[in-house]
């Protein structure tokens, strides 16, 4: 068994002692189920909270397409709560080890760098990735439901360009974690920095192309129009050296013992 396979074995354990397993995939089914089921009932609750006192429903609410009910799920939902979830998860990823002396430790060992950062990269990857899905998927029946139907491809392409924004969000966050020594200042910058990502998608066609948030953008495109973004596969080369290099940041970060507290 290498480092890689046991350091990957340790994080899931971890997972399982915190209840992560439990609690993170049922936050995003809930996060999932939320926005189809508001936008099904939302003219009926108003009108019922209106009691006729001039309150005005736009017809346009209930006729809205399954395409549009779950790009708004990935941009209301997963793109805001869904977003802080993520970091306040991972904002000690890497500084929890530091703190408790973990890191220096399991450094004193015959582990690479590399094989410690790896490892946790991909085992809070995959198991977050599969939380979004499994979000994703529950929001898509709420939606096929109520609404109407998705183009399996379009549904499956969407998902797959946020689950890259996930791998940005991720690798930041761990870059970040591994940097800075409170969790508080972690969160906050790591939250603060990705939303604003999110925010100034749409300004410029440039940034657009080098902003990994645009992923989840082309995602609720293709969603609604059926379109995929002529930009998106220099979007995607981008996104992917932005996380590797947030890895490399963490590994020479660490590489250099810059991880002491002082």
């Amino acid at each position: 068994m290498n480092q890689f396979t046991v350091l990957v074995k340790k994080e899931l354990i971890q997972l399982v002692r915190e209840i992560k397993l439990v609690w993170f995939p049922l936050v995003f089914i809930f996060l999932g189920i939320t926005q189809p089921v508001v936008s099904y009932y939302m003219p009926s609750i108003l009108e019922m909270l209106g009691g006729g006192q001039g309150i005005s429903i736009d017809p346009s609410m209930m006729a809205q397409s399954g395409g549009e009910v779950l790009a708004s799920t990935l941009g209301s939902q997963f793109d805001q709560l869904g977003v802080m979830i993520i970091v306040i998860s991972l904002m000690g990823i890497v500084q929890s080890d530091k703190a408790s002396g973990m890191l220096a430790f399991i450094l004193t060992r015959p582990v690479k760098v590399g094989s410690y950062l790896s490892g946790k990269v991909f085992s809070h990857y995959v198991f977050i990735a599969f939380s979004v899905a499994v979000g994703y998927i529950v929001s898509y029946i709420y939606t096929q439901f109520l609404f109407t139907g998705i183009p399996l491809e379009d549904l499956s392409i969407a998902l797959l360009l946020y689950l890259l924004w996930v791998l940005f969000i991720v690798s930041f966050t761990t870059m970040i974690s591994t940097i800075f020594n409170s969790q508080g200042v972690i969160a906050l910058l790591s939250i603060a920095i990705l939303l604003g990502c999110r925010v100034i998608v749409g300004l410029n066609p440039f940034l657009d192309t080098i902003n990994p948030a645009s992923m989840s953008t082309y995602g609720m495109e293709l969603l609604v129009g059926g379109v995929l973004n002529s930009n998106v596969f220099w979007s995607i080369l981008i996104t992917l050296i932005l996380s590797a290099l947030a890895i490399n940041i963490s590994n020479t970060w660490i590489s250099r013992k810059k991880y002491r507290i002082d």
